[in-house]
């Protein structure tokens, strides 16, 4: 690894923990051991840049499947089969559910159900789009989908989202 890579990732951690955060669904501990694994595969030569898209979105794309690899790592852990075979291990780590892990002022608290109510495609282009200020067309590489469907995802979610703030609005001055 030379000094410009690894300063290049440097400058890309902040918004590295906020894409492994999401990908997490919001659960800190969980971003932070996500990040750390594929800095460990970065140091282990399991994830190699190859240099055929901007180092920003190949370095989302490996804390993406990281993320997925060990969110299916912690589903198995939790079924019934993981269970049983760990029947009468000494390790009985329970895993904090998001919210108990992540306080969050009252917007932000609104934001994320509003998010969370967009079909889980369009909510990621969201936040990759906004959040990391990546391009349309970066996301869909990240995606792995075409950029006319990550174009249609986008504006799909954002008329979801004015649909949900409209709503939001209109409510309290219902009731009052």
């Amino acid at each position: 690894m030379t000094t410009e890579f690894v300063s290049q990732l440097e400058s890309l951690h902040k918004d590295a923990f906020g894409w492994a955060l999401h990908c997490c669904c919001g659960d800190f501990d969980l971003a932070e051991e996500v990040l750390q694994l594929a800095y460990a595969k970065l140091l282990d030569g399991r994830a190699c840049f190859a240099g055929d898209s901007a180092l920003k979105t190949w370095w989302f794309g490996v804390l993406r499947f990281t993320a997925l690899e060990e969110l299916r790592r912690l589903r198995f852990r939790r079924s019934l089969l993981g269970k049983l075979l760990q029947f009468g291990a000494d390790d009985t780590e329970e895993v904090a559910s998001p919210r108990e892990n992540v306080e969050r002022s009252e917007q932000a608290t609104k934001l994320q159900a509003m998010l969370a109510k967009l079909p889980p495609r369009q909510a990621e282009v969201l936040h990759l789009v906004f959040f990391q200020d990546m391009t349309i067309a970066e996301a869909s590489v990240l995606m792995k989908i075409s950029v006319g469907s990550a174009r249609q995802h986008y504006e799909r979610a954002k008329a979801g989202l004015r649909t949900l703030f409209q709503t939001e609005l209109e409510v309290p001055n219902e009731v009052s």
